[in-house]
């Protein structure tokens, strides 16, 4: 699980969800907006600068539990591959239903991909 400082709040989410950029791989989609660090901040600050969160919708999963576990997946996937994370970001990714049956490899190369292309 990510730092409680590094995943994103309601109030971050409701800014994303109105004005935000958009990726969509297989699994996911990704809505974000680039963090605004100010001028005093390193380059290696600004790095750690993010905020990320997991989204699964309950139109596409009714189950709680297993809503819990798809963003649990998430979270421990993207912890793995955080470094290749280089700007300042607050975004979700929001499963499609397509994500709810992939494996946890599929899902990781799709964060991986979304990762690189910000």
């Amino acid at each position: 699980m990510l730092l409680k400082k590094n995943r994103a709040n309601r109030k971050d989410l409701e800014e994303v969800f109105k004005k935000s950029l958009f990726l969509r791989s297989s699994g996911f989609n990704f809505r974000y907006r680039l963090h605004h660090a100010p001028f005093s901040v390193s380059v290696e600050e600004k790095k750690n600068m993010f905020k990320l969160s997991f989204v699964v919708p309950k139109s596409i999963c009714k189950s709680a539990v297993k809503r819990n576990s798809f963003r649990r997946k998430g979270y421990r996937i993207l912890k793995k591959n955080i470094d290749n994370l280089n700007k300042p970001v607050v975004g979700a990714f929001v499963f499609n239903k397509d994500g709810l049956s992939k494996t946890t490899q599929e899902l990781e190369n799709d964060i991986k991909n979304i990762l690189q292309k910000i």
